[in-house]
């Protein structure tokens, strides 16, 4: 089954005192551009990065990158309107690695490991990547959750989907602090920058 690659990088980063999140370094690159090269390294075809609210800023540092970008007009609605966005982009009968901007500290193995899962998991639609027992991101979609991500109201949360798929939700033991480190203000970016440099690892 072709994977595609969906990067979530809409958002206004309002906690994050406005500065955007996506452009955050990152072993010296911006937070998206790291994403989007795991991405591409990987295989995922095509990779999608989707922007909001710091559209020229974000497109910049993607440059020279073979990725499509594609603009959430209504990223203002919630989250889940900035992931249908992307999702219309996305061709038809692709599985879907959905990650988001704030969790940029992932390490590729990781999105390696979640991207040969599939394979060996025929029953499987919803994979999530969980460090010590706690769930976190990237996750990946089977191409049949599309219609029902679509079918969500925009300011309505992914996770409300959960329960439809029960045990089609697959959780995926890793050993990386970095699913689970959500960047919501630089005080947890400071936190999982050292955490993730210390253990010296891309």
């Amino acid at each position: 089954m072709p994977s595609a690659a969906l990067i979530l990088a809409a958002g206004e980063a309002s906690r994050f005192g406005g500065a955007p999140k996506a452009l955050m370094d990152v072993g010296g690159r911006p937070a998206v551009r790291r994403l989007a090269e795991i991405s591409l390294e990987g295989g995922f075809d095509p990779t999608v990065v989707v922007v909001g609210a710091h559209r020229e800023g974000i497109v910049h540092s993607l440059r020279g990158l073979p990725v499509e970008v594609v603009e959430a007009e209504q990223w203002y609605e919630g989250r889940t309107a900035s992931v249908q966005a992307g999702l219309d982009a996305l061709p038809p009968g692709h599985d879907v690695l959905f990650w988001p901007v704030d969790h940029p500290f992932v390490r590729s193995r990781t999105v390696e490991r979640l991207a040969a899962v599939p394979a060996t998991d025929l029953l499987g639609v919803w994979f999530i990547p969980t460090y010590e027992e706690k769930g976190g991101h990237p996750v990946l979609w089977r191409s049949v959750v599309r219609r029902d991500l679509l079918e969500l109201r925009p300011d309505a949360p992914l996770r409300a989907l959960l329960p439809e798929f029960g045990p089609q939700v697959r959780r995926i033991p890793v050993d990386d602090p970095g699913v689970i480190a959500n960047i919501d203000t630089p005080e947890a970016y400071r936190e999982a920058r050292d955490l993730w440099g210390q253990a010296g690892e891309d």
